[in-house]
C-alpha cells in the first residue's frame, strides 16, 4: 500500500504527486514503462477529444477532457524530472515568461491600437524569440506534426505576411484548376501522382484560406455529408447488398440521396 492521503478535492500538485507514485517502484508497471514516444499518440488523441468537447459545447465533458490533456503534460514533465533535465515547475516557468514577453502591451509600456496590432507584435516577438532570421525560417518552424491541412494553411499565412500571395481568390482558383489539370496528366502518364495530388490539396487549402473557410471544418462537414448520404443509399438498397449492385444502380440511389438533401435545404 502506497503512502497516499485521500482527499475530497485534489489540485494540480496532487496530480503531479499521483503521477510520481504511479511511475515509482511499487507503483503501476504500465505507467512506469511509458516514454515520450510511447504516449505521443495519446497526447494527440486527448487534445482532439478536448476539441470535440468544445464543439459539443459541454462544460462537463470539456472539464474531463482537459484533465486528460493535463495528465499528458504532467506525465511528460515527470519523465524529464526523472531524467534530471526539468520538472513541471520549469514548464510553468517557461510559459509564464513567454506570456509576459509576448504581451508587452500588458506587462510593459507598449501601446497597441487593437487585436490586429497585438497579433502582429506577437509574431514579431515570436520570430525574435525563436531566432527566425528569415521568412523561410518562419515557414520551416511550422510543426510537421500538425494535421496536413492545418500545416499547409499556417505555412500559407506566414508566406502571406512575407508578401508572397495572390491579390485575391481568383488567382488561387486558377491555380487550383491548373493543379487539377496536372494531376489528370500525371494519372494518365502514371508518374508523379502523389506529388501532383499534394499540389492540388495545397491549392485547395489556399482557396479555403482566401474564402475564410477552415479547411479542416470544411472537410469534416463533407465527410459527415457523405456518411449521411451513404446511410440513405443503404436504406434505399434494402435487403440487396450494395456490393452486388451495379455502379449505375448505386449512382442512381446516390442522386436520390443528393436530391433529398437539396430539397431539405430549400426554404
Amino acid at each position: 500500500m502506497v503512502d497516499f492521503q485521500y482527499k475530497d478535492s485534489y489540485d494540480v500538485k496532487d496530480l503531479a504527486d499521483i503521477v510520481a507514485i504511479l511511475r515509482a517502484p511499487g507503483g503501476c508497471p504500465w505507467d512506469a514503462e511509458q516514454t515520450h514516444q510511447s504516449i505521443r499518440r495519446n497526447f494527440l488523441e486527448e487534445a482532439y477529444e478536448a476539441a470535440e468537447a468544445i464543439d459539443e459545447d459541454s462544460p462537463e465533458h470539456l472539464k474531463e477532457e482537459l484533465g486528460d490533456v493535463l495528465l499528458q503534460v504532467v506525465m511528460h514533465a515527470r519523465m524529464e524530472e526523472e531524467a534530471g533535465r526539468f520538472d513541471l515547475n520549469a514548464v510553468a516557468d517557461g510559459i509564464c515568461k513567454k506570456l509576459i514577453y509576448r504581451h508587452p502591451h500588458v506587462f510593459g509600456d507598449v501601446q497597441v491600437s487593437g487585436t490586429g496590432e497585438v497579433l502582429s507584435n506577437w509574431e514579431e516577438l515570436k520570430r525574435k524569440e525563436k531566432g527566425q532570421a528569415t521568412n523561410t525560417n518562419a515557414l520551416e518552424a511550422v510543426a510537421r506534426s500538425l494535421p496536413a491541412l492545418w500545416r499547409a494553411e499556417k505555412v500559407q499565412k506566414k508566406a502571406k505576411k512575407a508578401g508572397f500571395d495572390w491579390p485575391d481568390v481568383a488567382g488561387a482558383l486558377d491555380k487550383l484548376s491548373e493543379e487539377l489539370r496536372e494531376l489528370r496528366q500525371a494519372v494518365a502518364d502514371g508518374t508523379n501522382v502523389a506529388e501532383e495530388l499534394g499540389d492540388l490539396l495545397f491549392s485547395a487549402v489556399n482557396v479555403s484560406r482566401f474564402l475564410g473557410v477552415d479547411c479542416e471544418d470544411a472537410l469534416n462537414a463533407a465527410t459527415d455529408k457523405f456518411i449521411a448520404r451513404f446511410r440513405y443509399v443503404e436504406e434505399l438498397a434494402g435487403d440487396k447488398p450494395m456490393k452486388d449492385m451495379s455502379l449505375e444502380e448505386l449512382d442512381g440511389l446516390w442522386e436520390r440521396a443528393k436530391q433529398r438533401d437539396l430539397q431539405a435545404e430549400t426554404p
